[in-house]
């Protein structure tokens, strides 16, 4: 069974910093680049981060350049997103994605449940 487990949000006050955990199971979690997407009330899921395969790219959303860093540790199945600078905007409910192409044109998609982060006063 395919699990990620996302964990680490929370609330905090502006300028201080998360890290935020996503666990993996169930699949090859090397073979597959990650993810992290966050999505604020009544707006769009938005793309926050992605590592590839062996961690050795990295892309960020413009919001999130130079705050927060994606990771990954093959060994452990699991992906992080360590946020500083925190600011009332990156509110949201942050998910962990793994996807890879399955060569027929689609892909293998998976989701987290999902962990809110809150920053505010």
């Amino acid at each position: 069974q395919v699990q990620l487990v996302e964990s680490g949000g929370g609330l905090v006050q502006p300028g201080g910093s998360l890290r935020l955990s996503c666990a993996a199971s169930g699949f090859t979690f090397s073979i597959y680049a990650m993810r992290w997407y966050r999505q604020a009330p009544g707006k769009e899921r938005e793309l926050v981060a992605l590592i590839t395969i062996a961690g050795g790219s990295t892309i960020y959303a413009d919001s999130a350049k130079g705050r927060f860093t994606i990771s990954r540790d093959n060994a452990k199945n699991t992906v992080y997103l360590q946020m500083n600078s925190l600011k009332p905007e990156d509110t949201a409910v942050y998910y962990c994605n793994a996807r890879r192409p399955d060569g027929l044109g689609s892909a293998y998609d998976y989701w987290g449940q999902g962990t809110q982060v809150t920053v505010s006063l």
